[in-house]
């Protein structure tokens, strides 16, 4: 599928410990024909093989272990750019701006509508 400039199939990657999320998540982007991997927390993402292929990363800013802005700036710390969008319960504005650095492309407070993640992950896979 071609996207805004995409030559391949995008990949985004979905960490968020709760398993409703995640799943919905998913099924939006399967339905947009997009490949989906999801992570039930920021380490699993980290370790996993999929690290590489991502073209995108929607992340929950406040999970167990190690949080989404924390995920973030340890994959800048490796230098990978993914890319990141941000889904949060508690958009504070002190978050938001720690948040949006570097390859951040988005923050959605939960619950946010379809549209508005669709309209985040075409602008960061364009």
């Amino acid at each position: 599928m071609k996207v805004k400039g995409l030559s391949k199939l995008a990949v985004i990657a979905v960490v968020d410990d709760d398993t409703a999320v995640r799943t919905g998540i998913d099924s939006l982007i399967r339905s947009l024909g997009w490949r989906a991997c999801l992570f039930a927390s920021a380490m699993a993402f980290l370790d996993s093989d999929c690290l590489h292929q991502v073209d995108c990363l929607i992340t929950d800013v406040q999970m167990p272990g190690m949080s989404g802005l924390q995920l973030h700036e340890q994959l800048t710390a490796r230098g990978l750019a993914i890319p990141t969008l941000f889904i949060t319960a508690f958009p504070e504005d002190s978050i938001r701006r720690r948040a949006m650095t570097g390859s951040a492309v988005g923050f959605l407070a939960k619950p946010f509508s379809a549209q508005a993640l669709i309209d985040c992950l075409e602008s960061a896979l364009a």
